[in-house]
């Protein structure tokens, strides 16, 4: 499955390339984003490296790097678990230090979401999109809120964050929702 590039206004999504390592290395690094979105793994610059090398042939997912239109990578956006006989998805988003709340997120995300519930051969026709977000992270929250995306459910202190625990919060759009939804696709 090839990853298409995405433009809109702000950001460009491209495939993610091998020359990325660097930037996402920072962005693995961040203890702000690392918080932000739970990630306990820590990761070995060679597996950062060998990841943007490779990650472009990986089957049932897309990502992303979000750029301003120039190589500038600014972060990531990923759809993975991609199940074509359930036609859903989980997506995922990281920005590096420097990059949040500049909307780049929000409009990366919307163009994501409009290539997820397209009609092939350009879109992935899919019916649902899921995520899950900390109960820390209410600005991200407010964001996929903003987009469409409705509250499931709730996995109880499923999180460390230092030494206190914080819940996942499980959340989803539908193509039904995404198509009704505040800018409805054309």
């Amino acid at each position: 499955m090839d990853t298409p590039v995405l433009s809109g206004e702000l950001v460009v999504l491209r495939p993610i390339r091998a020359d990325d390592a660097d930037a996402m290395w920072d962005m693995v690094n961040d203890p702000e984003g690392r918080r932000l979105t739970g990630t306990s793994a820590t990761f070995a610059r060679g597996q950062v490296d060998t990841w943007c090398a490779t990650v472009a042939d990986r089957e049932g997912r897309q990502d992303w790097a979000i750029t301003r239109g120039t190589d500038e990578y600014l972060g990531e956006i990923v759809l993975n678990e991609i199940d074509p006989h359930d036609s859903n998805a989980n997506l995922r988003l990281a920005l590096r230090p420097g990059q949040r709340g500049r909307g780049f997120g929000s409009e990366g995300i919307a163009l994501v979401l409009a290539h997820a519930f397209g009609e092939a051969p350009d879109g992935l026709g899919l019916h649902r999109v899921s995520l899950d977000v900390l109960s820390i992270n209410p600005r991200a929250r407010m964001l996929y809120e903003s987009l469409g995306f409705v509250v499931e459910g709730r996995l109880r202190e499923s999180h460390r964050d230092g030494d206190f625990w914080c819940d996942a919060i499980v959340m989803a759009i539908l193509e039904d929702d995404y198509r009704a939804g505040p800018n409805p696709p054309a």
